[in-house]
């Protein structure tokens, strides 16, 4: 299990005798094989934050369809003011994310995928915004089985059956008279 610390947040609250501290943590959670869980522990010291997210986090994971290491297709997750635009790349690319959408896509173990924080970059908001983005993911099974299609009709291409049942069309051929007149006309 990859567990990532995305942000640790520090909280004051005065009261009469100073100010008390504590501490809130998001945390990411993923096998690196497609499944991953974000979520936010808040306790007074930060060793018990990191461990009440994580713990949340395992709780709350999620499986992203994934396609030769990337996502199958474009997608924008939104929360907030927050958008994150996830764009599935080809291999060699690696992953082009900053902060909390880095650590959330290396937990679900996407190799390949380019990502663009767009509106407010608050990492509270920019971590539910991917999550919502990974949660919009399906597969051509899930359209498929959705539709009552098979797969390769929903993908739009004919089925075995009946390309070998079409007839497959001779080239037509002049006729040996017609091609007789055509030449003495030439001449």
């Amino acid at each position: 299990m990859h567990e990532n610390v995305i942000n640790i947040n520090r909280v004051a609250k005065v009261v009469k005798g100073g100010r008390r501290f504590s501490f809130s943590a998001i945390v990411t959670v993923g096998d690196g094989k497609g499944k991953v869980g974000v979520a936010m522990g808040k306790a007074n010291e930060i060793a018990d934050a990191i461990r009440k997210g994580g713990e949340s986090a395992r709780a709350v994971q999620i499986t992203v369809p994934m396609l030769n290491d990337t996502i199958p297709y474009q997608v924008i997750g939104r929360f907030g003011a927050s958008r994150v635009l996830l764009k599935p790349a080809s291999p060699g690319t690696g992953v082009i994310a900053a902060g909390g959408v880095r650590a959330i896509l290396e937990a679900a173990g996407v190799k390949n995928i380019l990502t663009k924080q767009l509106g407010s970059r608050n990492p509270n908001n920019v971590t539910k915004a991917t999550m919502d983005g990974l949660k919009q993911l399906r597969t051509v099974e899930d359209f498929a089985a959705k539709r009552g299609l098979s797969v390769p009709e929903v993908l739009g291409l004919p089925k075995r059956a009946e390309r070998a049942a079409a007839p497959v069309e001779a080239p037509v051929e002049t006729a040996p008279e017609a091609a007789a007149d055509t030449e003495t006309k030439e001449s």
